[in-house]
């Protein structure tokens, strides 16, 4: 047997190790630091970089935006009182900024965590289509590499993985393999794309619009502007998509001799297991139409039905992380993994109006005075919440359709496969114990769609949304 295959424990793995986790706030971030807590108490130290915002301490927004969230009531029930003294051991809160160089970690907690992290987890991203430039290339293409050299910096560690999105492959079909996109690489051919020329336009762009001073709302959308306008040029959709590839370049070629994996998730859904099926946070794209249909805002489904739309529930992407810790620490290589459904349990866009009518019909979304929302004669299903009070001219309507509609464009007509060949290798090193194989579940085979939506995301959904007028 090669030794590629070899099996990996990752209860084991984890087991007094120090992490440091990157963008700590976010969804995924939050499952990833639940399950370490749950399932692996003998983790070392779990050191979390959140900023600071202005009325809270990085340590305050922990306690209130990540432990008092719903998706820690099963850790809560497992320790009782004694998780109080668990975070207190287990978690580090560092106020820090992926923007800044050594993160802006301040020097003696930066010393201790150097000669301590053990492995790097990047998280941290904007995930808005049509973010400003400026923000997004710091984010999400710079910020990564401050990340990879802080990470050469800690004596011991000896993994990086850095969470990327599969949608760097733009408007691809086909199949789309897990390879890495080198430095200056384009989707469109066309040549001459430098990160640091990039970082020099946005940088003489900002420069003369304050010259010329420019008020904040027309700066934040010339930057939106400019971002669509450099991606499209190079072949990406949008800024998102544009500034993630650029930052999976900066990584890989900068990498020296540390272990690199890169998580491409696809479109990323509710919880399918644990803690609980159905925690989802934040509208994501598919969900904008769930909820608008149910609120009967919605009177077309502006996606091609037959396109397959990929995705992957959160808690799945969040074992594939922790097993690629295991099974890549060391190694000293790059390797890409690809989470999707598309490949072995592909879903199509058909089943949007089914399921949504399934699960409507049964159950009515009730407004405030508890009628029944009539949405469902309409069963087609639009995009976003094109029928709210706020869009109350006809025409504002329509374009917000059309820029909707152009900005996620690359989702609903989406005709590439995503190949995963290396993840599926993973899936098969887990350690056949019964305890880690149920633990560490990430083969979207197992998913019933039907099921998942119906029983798990919508009613996630719905009960998270209820708050909405």
């Amino acid at each position: 047997m090669s030794t590629e295959m070899e099996a990996v424990s990752v209860l084991q793995y984890l087991d007094n190790k120090s992490i440091l986790v990157i963008g700590a706030a976010g969804f995924l971030a939050n499952i990833f630091v639940e399950k370490i807590l749950r399932v692996a108490p003998n983790v070392k130290k779990l050191y979390l970089l959140l900023r600071a915002s202005n009325e809270k301490s990085a340590t305050q927004r922990f306690k209130d935006e990540i432990l008092g969230k719903d998706l820690y009531k099963v850790v809560k029930e497992k320790y009782g009182p004694n998780l109080t003294q668990l975070t207190s051991e287990k978690v580090t809160v560092v106020n820090g900024d992926i923007c800044l160089a050594d993160l802006g970690i301040q020097d003696s907690l930066a010393h201790e965590m150097i000669h301590q992290v053990d492995a790097i987890i990047n998280l941290a991203a904007t995930t808005k289509f049509d973010e400003r430039y400026d923000v997004a290339l710091g984010i999400n293409t710079l910020g990564p590499l401050n990340v990879l050299d802080f990470a050469k910096k800690c004596e011991n560690a000896k993994i990086f993985v850095h969470v990327s999105t599969a949608y760097v492959s733009g408007e691809k079909s086909g199949l789309i393999m897990e390879t890495p996109y080198r430095m200056g690489e384009t989707l469109n051919g066309t040549t001459g794309l430098d990160i640091n020329h990039e970082r020099k336009l946005v940088q003489e762009k900002l420069d003369q619009l304050l010259v010329i001073k420019t008020p904040p709302e027309t700066i934040t959308q010339a930057m939106k502007d400019m971002g669509l306008t450099r991606a499209k040029m190079y072949g990406w959709p949008n800024t998102y998509v544009f500034t993630k590839a650029m930052g999976e370049m900066m990584v890989g070629e900068k990498r020296d001799n540390i272990s690199l994996v890169l998580i491409r998730p696809s479109i990323i859904t509710s919880t399918f297991k644990e803690p609980f099926p159905g925690w989802t946070e934040g509208i994501r794209t598919i969900d904008s139409l769930a909820v608008g249909y149910g609120k009967g805002r919605l009177t077309c489904f502006l996606g091609d039905l037959n396109a397959i739309s990929d995705v992957m529930p959160a808690d799945m992407v969040v074992n594939s992380i922790l097993v690629s810790m295991a099974a890549q620490a060391g190694k000293q290589k790059e390797i890409i993994y690809h989470l999707g459904s598309s490949q072995k349990n592909p879903l199509k866009n058909e089943k949007f109006p089914e399921v949504a009518y399934q699960y409507f019909t049964t159950k009515p979304w009730t407004n405030k005075d508890g009628k029944p929302v009539h949405g469902l004669a309409v069963l087609n299903m639009v995009l976003c919440k094109l029928l709210d009070k706020s869009v109350k001219d006809f025409h504002r309507k329509i374009n917000l359709a059309l820029r909707l509609v152009d900005l996620y464009q690359p989702y609903l007509f989406f005709y590439g496969v995503f190949d995963d060949s290396n993840t599926e290798k993973l899936q098969r090193m887990v350690l056949k114990t019964g305890v880690e194989t149920e633990m560490f579940y990430f083969d979207p085979k197992i998913i019933n769609w039907d099921d998942y939506f119906v029983k798990t995301h919508i009613p996630g959904l719905v009960k998270r949304f209820k708050g909405d007028p």
